[in-house]
């Protein structure tokens, strides 16, 4: 596998042309369409369709069993197409594959198929997401990849609007053609970023041992810096995705909604005004952090924040509160994962390995949506959604706490 410096003489760099960022971008945006079009409005209402008094504990089962797969198939996918040589091919079958897969979930009449089939389609959806990932340090220079960096962070928001938009359409009467054309709008991204976007077939190369990379990922946890930076991401993402995760259900049966809106009519309005505060947050918190040269301050206070806006739908559960709490929200989370990431570059263990040092951090951002379902339906079963909401802000807390021993970044 190359390194991060070296990518800019592999053979696949070649294949970095003009098409390159822009398909980047719709590569990413594709990727959220379905995590967020479906995993945030088509799914909770298939559940609910099927299960309608269980349905909290069910979406929390489905979602956390599904995650594992996730977690499971991104590394094991990325081993395989670097073992390969070859990103195309990956992202080109992922696509496809996601396609079909979410085809079949809009036809399935049980609890049980669906948790089969959202597993399918989660080990579909990582094997394109693992190998578009590593196209930016395979074929972008080291010096233009701050831009290409922007241009897949661009799709995220992107993907997400437009993903709960045009799910939310398809509630709760037409799913199937909802999970149908969702799709095939993956499949066609992946069509076209293999088809604008050309690779060379690189020289062989003798692979590293299954035994070594493994042996490697451990050892990167060894390093007290990253290990800390690890644990922060790790119950920031918890924090937040148990509460996000069950968005659908919240809107459903804790805020009092205007009279004539519903669940996904009021996920169409929160995700725009999500999504432009979250990208306001990210470019002013990283630019605040560079100019200053500070990181943990503005980690910290971005947990704080996020915290304290757990208590807005509690005291507020009216509409004026959620979209209170989704401006502070998008704030607080745009604001950490930009000061965040940058802090991550800083304290890597390895600078010929980031790649792989990457790949561990991003277990921290995969994990938490493993345990997020299940621990947040054990929550809300037990203690109602206000309970849920306080869980959720302690955990970030810790997150925030979680910076202080870092050394080698103020």
């Amino acid at each position: 596998m190359t390194t991060a410096d070296d990518a800019v003489d592999h053979p696949r760099a070649a294949g970095a042309g003009r098409a390159l960022l822009p398909m980047l971008t719709l590569g990413n945006s594709a990727l959220y369409l379905v995590y967020l079009g479906v995993g945030g409005v088509l799914l909770p209402a298939q559940i609910e369709l099927l299960d309608p008094d269980g349905k909290v504990g069910s979406l929390g089962l489905v979602s956390g069993i599904a995650a594992v797969f996730a977690t499971l198939f991104n590394p094991l996918a990325g081993l395989l197409s670097d073992r390969s040589g070859r990103r195309n091919p990956w992202i080109l079958g992922g696509g496809l594959a996601s396609f079909g897969a979410l085809a079949l979930l809009g036809q399935v009449r049980t609890i049980l198929l669906v948790t089969l089939v959202w597993c399918l389609v989660q080990a579909t959806m990582n094997c394109f997401q693992a190998a578009i990932t590593a196209v930016v340090p395979d074929r972008v220079p080291a010096e233009r990849r701050g831009v290409a960096s922007a241009m897949v962070g661009i799709g995220t928001p992107i993907g997400s609007v437009v993903g709960i938009l045009l799910a939310a359409r398809f509630v709760p009467d037409s799913l199937a053609t909802g999970y149908l054309l969702i799709g095939a709008v993956m499949a066609l991204a992946a069509v076209l970023f293999t088809a604008l976007v050309r690779e060379e077939r690189p020289t062989k190369t003798e692979p590293v041992p299954l035994r070594r990379q493994l042996a490697a990922f451990a050892e990167t946890l060894k390093v007290a810096d990253f290990r800390w930076a690890f644990i922060g991401r790790f119950l920031m993402m918890l924090g937040f995705f148990a509460v996000s995760l069950f968005q659908f259900y919240i809107l459903q049966d804790h805020i009092r909604l205007p009279d004539g809106m519903d669940a996904p009519g009021a996920q169409t309005y929160l995700a725009p005004v999500d999504a432009v505060s979250t990208l306001a947050a990210t470019v002013l918190g990283g630019w605040l952090s560079d100019r200053l040269g500070r990181r943990k301050p503005l980690i910290a206070v971005s947990c704080v924040l996020a915290s304290a806006t757990m208590a807005v739908p509690v005291l507020m559960p009216t509409w004026t509160g959620i979209l209170l709490y989704t401006v502070l929200a998008g704030i607080a989370f745009g604001c950490y994962m930009a000061v965040d990431t940058a802090l991550v570059t800083q304290v890597l263990p390895s600078a010929a390995d980031a790649a792989r040092d990457l790949g561990v951090l991003n277990i921290a951002n995969a994990g938490p949506q493993i345990l997020a379902p299940l621990v947040a339906s054990a929550v809300v079963s037990l203690a109602g959604y206000d309970a849920l909401y306080l869980a959720g802000a302690l955990i970030i807390l810790g997150g925030a706490l979680a910076v202080v021993p870092i050394r080698g970044v103020r």
